[in-house]
């Protein structure tokens, strides 16, 4: 079946539209990088890096961009705090998204370009601009677009031309023609990074940036533009103008953008310092738990964050490693299944729930209901059943929402070391319950339950698993 999105600008679900059959080419803004990415920063990377798993998994090939905005204000600030160059900065928190992005399972794009890498490209759609007068040069050297020659200014974002002064975000400059015009090329001030322009030496504005390096690496039109809604106005509004405006083509065929995370009423960012860091989430709920997290809404739908409601993830994951587990340690590797209605009925239902504008809440609740149904599986000793139902999560729902893709592999059991030495204290203690010794056996019992661990005695042997509460 075709698959269907919410077009940001008409506002109506659509069946997705490519410029290439087959083909589909994305452009996800990323982060600015002056500090470590939070939840509210992951939103887009895993729903986006999902969407793409899901069109692969649907016979398209996926060329995905998503930008690093290495050069800014906050870089600037940061870099001058710190007695470095931005550069630095830069490089820094590129190699911080990269080991986040890793802890999260999210696959790197095709491109993920700099916006220093093509100032000169920059530099040269201004020109191109300011030839076809949309833009123009005031007198310190700075260039503005002038937002009222482009008529459709507002069709992405649904405001009115003319309401724009009320509530907007408009930078003052006297210098400007018209209040809403933005800037696209930044003159100099003293001791801040600059480059070389016909207009003097400056930098990039911040909405040039996307619109030449993804017209550079995906054309002048491509398929499918996505971010944060935060970005719909101004940033996306002005991409799609300046862009439309030199080329006369359409920007992105369509639009889509994933709604905020919310604490308190406000949504998460930085500036109002009510951020919790991706890799401080990753370490307390697991991979598995924050992308549940993340996923468990429907992209369009707003997400009310608090230390619970991971911790309902936290649960609900381990519920499901936990059976992945049982199945793994009673039917060693498993096999791939023979195919049979069952098993493409299931897999039907929830590739149905993702065509039907990204619905992952809904294919998350067929990833559990199928859960539930290897558990039943193997209680019955039905072993086909199993591997099928163990098969569909791990090798299709899984792979497509980057979610238990690893089977049972829990977080904590990468520490191999600490886990050789509680499986010596286990053989301690079961040497005691041999020797009918059951107060020290106890007593480590308890110990150990103390530090989150919990022991059961079955009939294959002492079985362990962290428990709340557990470092």
């Amino acid at each position: 079946m075709a698959v269907y999105i919410t077009n940001t600008e008409t506002g109506k679900k659509e069946k997705l539209r490519t410029m290439e059959p087959g083909v589909v080419k994305m452009y996800v803004c990323g982060p600015t990088v002056y500090n470590y990415i939070h939840i509210g920063n992951a939103r887009p990377a895993v729903t986006f890096d999902a969407f793409r798993r899901f069109l692969e998994y649907k016979g398209y090939r996926v060329i995905m961009v998503q930008n690093f905005t290495d050069i800014d204000d906050k870089i600037i600030r940061e870099a001058n705090e710190w007695g470095v160059s931005f550069k630095d900065v830069a490089d820094t928190f590129i190699m911080e998204y990269w080991k986040d992005a890793h802890a999260l399972g999210i696959r790197a794009a095709n491109f993920h370009p700099r916006t220093t890498d093509f100032v000169k490209e920059i530099i040269e759609m201004v020109e191109k601009l300011i030839a076809k007068e949309i833009a123009y040069v005031v007198e310190n050297g700075d260039v503005y677009f002038s937002v009222r020659k482009f008529e459709k200014y507002g069709s992405l974002s649904g405001k009115n031309i003319d309401d724009l002064l009320a509530g907007a975000r408009i930078e003052v400059n006297s210098l400007k023609k018209d209040p809403l015009d933005f800037v696209l090329w930044k003159s100099a001030k003293p001791s801040e990074p600059n480059w070389e322009s016909p207009w003097g030496c400056g930098r990039p504005g911040w909405h040039i940036e996307c619109s030449v390096m993804s017209q550079e690496l995906l054309g002048d039109t491509f398929d499918i533009h996505a971010g944060g809604e935060d970005l719909i106005f101004p940033h996306h509004e002005d991409e799609k103008a300046q862009s439309e405006a030199l080329t006369g083509k359409p920007f992105a065929l369509q639009w889509m953008h994933n709604a905020m995370i919310i604490i308190r009423g406000d949504k998460m960012s930085k500036s109002l310092g009510n951020v919790f860091m991706v890799r401080e989430a990753v370490r307390r709920y697991g991979k598995d738990a924050v992308k549940l997290f993340l996923l468990s809404k429907h992209y369009r739908t707003p997400i009310e964050f608090s230390p619970e409601i991971l911790e309902d993830n936290k649960r609900a994951a381990s519920r499901v490693l936990k059976t992945l587990k049982r199945y793994e340690e009673k039917y060693s590797y498993p096999l791939v299944p023979k195919r049979d209605a069952w098993l493409n009925e299931k897999e039907a239902e929830f590739i149905e729930a993702l065509e039907d504008d990204f619905n992952t809440p809904k294919a998350i609740a067929i990833l559990f209901e199928t859960a539930k149904e290897l558990n039943r599986a193997m209680d019955g000793g039905d072993e086909d059943k199993a591997l099928k139902a163990y098969h569909l999560i791990t090798r299709v729902f899984g792979s497509i929402l980057g979610i238990f893709e690893e089977g049972s592999y829990y977080e904590e059991r990468k520490d191999t070391a600490g886990e050789k030495v509680l499986e010596k204290i286990i053989e301690i203690r079961n040497k005691f319950r041999k020797e009918k010794n059951y107060i020290a056996a106890d007593l480590i019992r308890d110990g150990l339950k103390e530090l989150g661990i919990q022991l059961f005695d079955t009939a294959d042997g002492t079985k362990w698993e962290k428990i709340d509460g557990g470092e």
